[in-house]
């Protein structure tokens, strides 16, 4: 499918925005690798080409990327990704090139890695690419997987897909599971059993380092922050958020949609004034006293949900689309979420420790509102919540180090500490 769709993209380009984006990313970036490779590349050091697929999976093996630039400033460090989610994520990062990977075939694949020549090439998460892998192994490259993770109800694991891709899933070398559900998923898609390690989950590390030593934001005492929300979602909050304000409870709704942008802020707009909400203010020119702000950027989110004392995080109503619960969890705010949560221990954890609650598919508004009004209300039980969510976060925390090792395996040279 992937390759059809490399050689499709051209074809549907004129009648696809989102195609032809693709494609001018892609091209953009080509340029931009290639000259660096011109320019920058050292065959004499060692280099980690780093795959995340979007911006989750880029912040997850962030503290990973930390740790090895530390120990080894001597290696080149790129990163790819297949999604413009992480562009505003790449700069951040203590790394020397970050790119769009190309189409997966032979020929674009084969020019990358050659053109690279990576020492390893190691997956965030489990995006593989069949093409990509293939041409890392003709070139000699070494490859490895922190992070992994697949869920019980994965299309991978069902056949033709666990027999068409299993070649590739047994290219892998050194492969770390978060736990070991995960790791029994991997052999029975072909992974060698005893190249799995079960390291845990780096996210932990990255939400906690990304807010350790700086000052925690103001909470607004009557916000529920709902951050990468879907348009149903959206619906069921403004939603509960007119109710509550018929029924004359306080509240106030920083939204962040997963899809930031002016028809998103227009569809918004209307829903606000379907309920009979005042019309949203923009984040940057609202005050604490609008009761709904709309978020038109991306790359705002993880402070955004300490400034208020609810969160609400988007893809709980889609199998397999749940957006992070710790950054939400970090800041010590109680969460809430769709009912989707399996596959997603992060969020088990946090439900079962009485830090996060999940709505149903029938009466979600009800339930919202309900638990909305409570946390608002019942300040004990909130804080309570959060000081819950915060120490659950801070107690998961060191898989990063254990995966930065495992990519330490994978490359020559002594290893750091």
């Amino acid at each position: 499918m992937t390759r059809l769709a490399g050689w499709a993209a051209p074809a549907l380009a004129p009648f696809s925005s989102k195609v032809r984006e693709g494609l001018a990313l892609r091209a953009r970036s080509a340029e931009e690798w290639t000259a660096w490779c011109g320019t920058a590349r050292d065959p004499r050091r060692p280099l980690l080409l780093l795959h995340a697929a979007s911006a989750g999976e880029l912040r997850q093996a962030e503290p990973v990327l930390a740790r090895l630039r530390r120990g080894h400033p001597d290696w080149q460090l790129v990163v790819s990704s297949t999604s413009p989610s992480t562009a505003h994520v790449v700069p951040s990062l203590p790394i020397d090139l970050g790119v769009t990977l190309p189409w997966d075939t032979p020929s674009e694949t084969r020019t990358f890695i050659e053109a690279l020549a990576p020492t390893a090439l190691v997956f965030s998460h489990l995006d593989l690419w069949p093409a990509l892998v293939a041409a890392a192994v003709a070139r000699g490259t070494r490859l490895g997987v922190i992070a992994a993770r697949v869920r019980g109800d994965s299309s991978r694991l069902a056949w033709p897909a666990r027999q068409v891709f299993r070649s590739t899933y047994a290219s892998l070398e050194l492969i770390g599971a978060i736990d070991a559900d995960d790791a029994e998923r991997l052999i029975r898609l072909g992974v060698l059993a005893g190249r799995i390690r079960v390291l845990g989950d780096p996210r932990f590390d990255s939400v906690v380092e990304r807010t350790a030593g700086r000052p925690a934001p103001r909470p607004h005492p009557t916000t529920l922050v709902a951050g990468s929300t879907w348009p149903d979602e959206e619906r069921i909050l403004l939603a509960t958020l007119g109710s509550l304000h018929h029924a004359q409870v306080p509240a106030r709704l920083v939204l962040a949609p997963h899809r930031p942008g002016a028809e998103t802020a227009h569809r918004i707009a209307a829903l606000a004034r379907r309920v009979g909400l005042a019309p949203p203010r923009d984040l940057h020119s609202a005050s604490d006293q609008d009761s709904l702000v709309v978020v038109n950027e991306l790359g705002r989110l993880a402070d955004l949900y300490g400034e208020g004392v609810i969160a609400y995080v988007g893809g709980g109503f889609r199998r397999g689309g749940l957006h992070s619960v710790l950054e939400s969890a970090v800041w010590g705010v109680p969460t809430i979420t769709g009912p989707e949560v399996q596959g997603f221990p992060e969020a088990l954890l946090l439900r079962d420790q009485g830090a996060l609650m999940t709505l149903p598919r029938r009466g979600a508004a009800t339930t919202l509102e309900a638990w909305w009004e409570t946390w608002l209300t019942n300040t004990e039980a909130r804080e309570e919540a959060g000081r819950t969510a915060r120490r659950t976060v801070r107690e998961y925390t060191g898989a990063a180090e254990r995966c930065a090792r495992l990519i330490e395996d994978l490359m020559p040279g002594p290893t750091s500490g």
